[in-house]
């Protein structure tokens, strides 16, 4: 299809027109989109200045929706603002309204909504210490729809904060001028207040009845002055000179007051440009007092006077402000070096006198007691001088800065103690030397004087006795040495009786060692008792050695005898013979025997076997001496191997009608590594013992267990206690009962001729002592008797 010209312009024509058209509806939507954009950057900044303002707008509806910024939220406690009015009241107890204040805010809208009446509220949100400020009305319809409400919201917490502050400060200043006006008035000393032309303002009620006017205000317009004229000055002149020259005055004056004439320090206090301050008090009692201390220190000096030691004051200055007499005679001081003297000048004096001690450099002892002065604490010194004078110097600082200075002459004292020294060592020394122990007691019972034989006669520590005990504390000592610790109440007793009653006393005691003291109580002319000790253990030993001697002799030929007897046997080899062929006549190899026969043999037999028995006693006996004996050790149970001897003597036992009281286990005792034949032997002998000393119808005590050692190193060992109710035995019986000897007849009741006699007692030593065990016999006479072994 070909165009004509025409419609080629005409089609020319057409896309000019809309090539036009579409580039003026850009431009056009150009323009409108840079006024949106200037529009919202306009919104946006003026929601940011309502944002940031800081009052925030509250939009309530006809219809109660609300509208407002999260700021205004976050101030009621919210994340979000709600829709509706009354929501702000969601039961939250820490974001929102309270009920009471919705209500009045509700009201408050509604009201500004019907007549466009606006309102002022204040609330505080739950939860929080805000203080809001509400001021609404009706909203301009530009800025919210028709018939809503605007509230703007105001943060007053701290302009809230701020007024409490200044009403509480406001309260307190005047709280505390009241106080002030309330203090000076009920002062008891006379105030006032002058005007900068010296004129009286205020005066308190102490003033008031110091001039004996009515009241304040006939003080102020009389004139009324509390003090005279001094140096031809009036009060308001010299209050007037206080304030010119810009400085307290002070002065002491002389007032009549209440018909007496007192002494008044009044004090002049200037107060800027406002005026003058005063007061007065009343010092008429301290110059009394001050009148009283001079009066006192006058006759404290005279007094001083009277003293055998010398007493120096000094003042803050270093210099003498007095000295007594004996200070003067004991320095030698004279006329010209009491005035006013400096102390280290004094020092000087007394130098020269020969008063002070010799010494190398003599400045810096001088220094030295020129730092007196400044001490924290008295110093005291000896002064030994050149002429055997004896001085003692006591310096005590003073708080006023000066310096209480006390001298003694102690030469005399020094003597007398050095006599009185002398004489004390020569007592000790003649205590000392005394064959007799003594002790001498005061009337209160303390420990004053004893020599050393004392202390071991009883066996007491000098520590003990160096803190001078009581009678009671020594007798408590005592006792522990004694064999009856009871005896010890007796020696106390000789002591009181000494020298409470005045009267004297004796005694003995004897002691867990074996000794025996004679003691006796003597009353002392001065009140103290004297208690002497003398050791008899040598005199009494000696006389009981000749009664024994004579014993000892029968005893010994008695021993030797039954070592010839039984030593008379060829040992073994016809002792074992004659068993043996016993033994064939029992058992009918030689023919049948008759009941005499059969008793006969059966008495040979008991024989053969007590003779073995003696024996191997004497052969144990001899092997261990020489400590050759030979045991073949092995566990062994202690407590049966006990009540396997216990049930082969029940013969016995029920023969005397004794009561044999077997005591422990095999728990208890557990086992000990021994040879059971020979330690076997050894208890046997023991067990034995007990059954001749316990007469008809007495009782046994078998107790096994085990103990804590009665040795000093106290370890846990097996313990054998065989006690009896028998006769017992004395001292000088129970110190011969190892040694193979007879003790005493026995009873009628016994086995044999004689108690513990023969070889048991030694052998069951050496048997017990060879397993590393030992053996205690404790025995009181009419006690029994009681054999203690430890075995490990």
């Amino acid at each position: 299809m070909q165009w004509t010209p025409l419609a080629m312009v005409v089609m020319g024509l057409l896309l000019a027109g809309w090539a036009v058209a579409a580039g003026w509806a850009v431009l056009s939507s150009l323009a409108r989109a840079r006024a949106a954009a200037g529009a919202v950057r306009q919104a946006r900044r003026l929601a940011r200045m309502v944002e940031e303002s800081p009052a925030q707008l509250l939009i309530v509806r006809s219809d109660g929706r609300i509208e407002g910024s999260p700021r205004l939220a976050s101030w009621l406690g919210f994340s979000a603002m709600p829709q509706f009015l009354s929501e702000l009241d969601d039961g939250k107890p820490d974001r929102g309204l309270s009920a009471e204040q919705l209500a009045q805010l509700t009201e408050a809208v509604l009201s500004a909504q019907r007549t466009s009446r606006s309102f002022n509220l204040a609330i505080s949100p739950r939860g929080s210490r805000r203080s809001l400020s509400l001021r609404g009305g009706l909203a301009d319809p530009q800025v919210a729809p028709a018939g809503s409400a605007q509230v703007w919201v105001f943060d007053a917490s701290e302009a809230e904060t701020q007024i409490a502050r200044m009403r509480a400060e406001t309260a307190r200043s005047k709280s505390d001028f009241l106080a002030l006006v309330g203090l000076i008035e009920a002062a008891p000393i006379p105030m006032w207040f002058r005007s900068p032309q010296g004129e009286l303002r205020l005066v308190n009620s102490a003033y008031v009845r110091a001039v004996g006017a009515d009241n304040a205000e006939a003080v102020i317009n009389g004139g009324l002055e509390l003090v005279e004229r001094v140096d031809g000055q009036t009060p308001a002149q010299v209050a007037a000179r206080a304030m010119l020259e810009k400085r307290p005055a002070e002065r002491i004056v002389a007032a009549t007051i209440g018909g007496q004439r007192r002494a008044l320090r009044v004090s002049d206090l200037p107060l800027g440009d406002e005026g003058v301050a005063g007061y007065a008090i009343d010092i008429e009692e301290m110059e009394e007092i001050s009148r009283a201390f001079r009066a006192f220190r006058e006759a404290q000096r005279s007094m001083l006077d009277l003293f055998s030691s010398g007493v120096a004051q000094f003042d803050a200055r270093h210099r003498l402000t007095f000295a007594n007499q004996p200070f003067q005679r004991l320095f030698a001081l004279g006329p010209a070096d009491m005035h006013d003297a400096p102390f280290e000048r004094l020092l000087d004096a007394a130098r020269e006198a020969g008063r002070v001690p010799e010494m190398r450099d003599y400045r810096a002892w001088r220094k030295e007691r020129a730092e007196w002065f400044a001490a924290s604490g008295a110093q005291e010194e000896a002064w030994p001088l050149s002429d055997g004078t004896h001085l003692r110097v006591v310096a005590q600082p003073m708080p006023d800065g000066g310096l209480l200075m006390v001298v003694e002459d102690r030469t005399e004292t020094l003597r007398i103690s050095a006599m009185r020294d002398t004489l004390l060592r020569t007592r000790t020394a003649t205590f000392d030397s005394l064959f007799e122990a003594v002790a001498v007691f005061a009337p209160d019972g303390r420990l004053q004087l004893w020599n050393r034989l004392f202390a071991s006669a009883w066996g007491l520590e000098a520590e003990v006795l160096d803190a001078h005990p009581h009678v009671d504390d020594v007798m408590q000592r005592i006792a522990a040495q004694l064999a009856r610790p009871d005896q010890a109440q007796a020696v106390g007793d000789g002591v009181r009786a000494a020298t409470l009653e005045r009267r004297q006393t004796g005694g003995r005691v004897a002691l867990a060692d074996g000794r025996v003291l004679e003691y006796a109580g003597v009353p002392l002319p001065d009140g103290n008792g004297l208690l002497t000790v003398l050791d008899i253990t040598d005199s009494q030993k000696a006389e009981e050695a000749l009664r024994e001697r004579n014993a000892a002799l029968v005893e010994a030929d008695q021993l030797k005898t039954r070592f010839l007897a039984n030593m008379s046997y060829e040992f073994r080899t016809p002792l074992t013979s004659i068993g043996g062929f016993a033994e064939l006549l029992e058992a009918g190899l030689g023919g049948d025997l008759s009941e005499s026969g059969r008793e006969y043999v059966a008495a040979i037999l008991t024989s053969v076997a007590r003779l073995t028995d003696q024996i191997e006693n004497v052969l144990d006996l001899s092997q261990s001496e020489a400590g050759m004996l030979p045991l073949a050790l092995e566990p062994v149970d202690l407590f049966a191997l006990m009540r396997d001897l216990v049930q082969e003597r029940e013969g016995v036992v029920t023969e005397k009608h004794l009561e044999l009281d077997l005591r422990g286990s095999s728990l208890n005792a557990g086992k000990i590594e021994a040879d059971p034949r020979r330690l076997g032997r050894a208890l046997a002998h023991l067990l034995d013992n007990a059954l001749d000393a316990t007469p008809r119808g007495g009782r046994i005590l078998v107790e096994v267990g085990r103990h804590r050692s009665r040795q000093k190193d106290g370890k846990q060992r097996a313990r054998v206690v065989i006690s009896d109710n028998g006769p017992g035995m004395d001292r000088a019986a129970l110190a011969r009962a190892f040694d193979g000897l007879p003790i005493q007849p026995t009873s009628p009741d016994a086995r044999g001729a004689v108690r513990r006699q023969g070889l048991g007692l030694p052998l069951a030593r050496q048997l017990i002592e060879a397993h590393g065990g030992t053996l205690e016999l404790l025995s009181e006479p009419g006690q029994g008797t009681a054999a203690i072994v430890e075995l490990d």
